[in-house]
């Protein structure tokens, strides 16, 4: 992450189209249904064990449509700025990014969830898209906070989490209904003087 590519984040943070070297995270679009389905369903049995039941109308189109719609509003609104997240030499869809739970006042404060299609896991993408992600939440939302909860046996993302800068806070108990069962999590936060964004602020 350079310092110019930080400025121009940081003035965008309404309708954020945050670029990296590699990738591209954006608000979703009805244009993005098909290859969202695509991704999504052939990822199903990837993802399932470590999000919400997915409902029966979850991969429609009219329920894309609404999730868009959503996106838009909770972005305006200042809730929440969901992304998605490609690749830019070929604008392959990858997964996605979820800056969520915004508070204000006091805290001001983040929860971050992401997803990646089973094909593109392993492959660094995500990591590179928190890289993309982070200055944006400090420097463009102006937030302090930022925190994430995983899964105990969901290690791939705790150590995801770990060389973005996160530390590890402690359990919270039967936090989430994940899959159709309330399950343990362990908390995750990051501040802005963790990792390689307090590194570049001070620099």
């Amino acid at each position: 992450m350079t310092k110019s590519v930080f400025r121009f984040l940081s003035r965008q943070p309404d309708t954020p189209e945050l670029y990296g070297q590699d990738h591209l995270l954006r608000l979703p679009r009805n244009s993005d249904y098909r290859e969202w389905y695509r991704l999504r369903s052939d990822s199903r049995s990837f993802l399932q064990p470590w999000e919400p039941t997915w409902r029966s109308d979850e991969l429609t189109e009219a329920s894309f449509r609404a999730r868009v719609l959503r996106a838009g509003q909770e972005c305006s609104s200042g809730l929440a700025v969901p992304l998605l997240l490609f690749r830019r030499d070929d604008s392959a869809l990858l997964g996605g990014l979820t800056i969520g739970y915004i508070r204000r006042g006091a805290a001001q404060s983040c929860m971050i969830g992401y997803w990646m299609g089973e094909k593109h896991a392993g492959q660094g993408h995500m990591l590179a898209a928190l890289k993309v992600a982070i200055p944006y939440i400090y420097g463009g939302l102006q937030l302090h906070r930022i925190e994430a909860a995983c899964i105990p046996e969901n290690w791939k993302s705790m150590r995801l989490l770990e060389k973005a800068g996160f530390e590890r806070e402690g359990l919270l108990r039967k936090y989430l209904k994940i899959n159709g069962e309330w399950r343990d999590h362990v908390m995750f936060s990051r501040l802005p003087d963790d990792g390689e964004f307090g590194k570049l602020m001070k620099s």
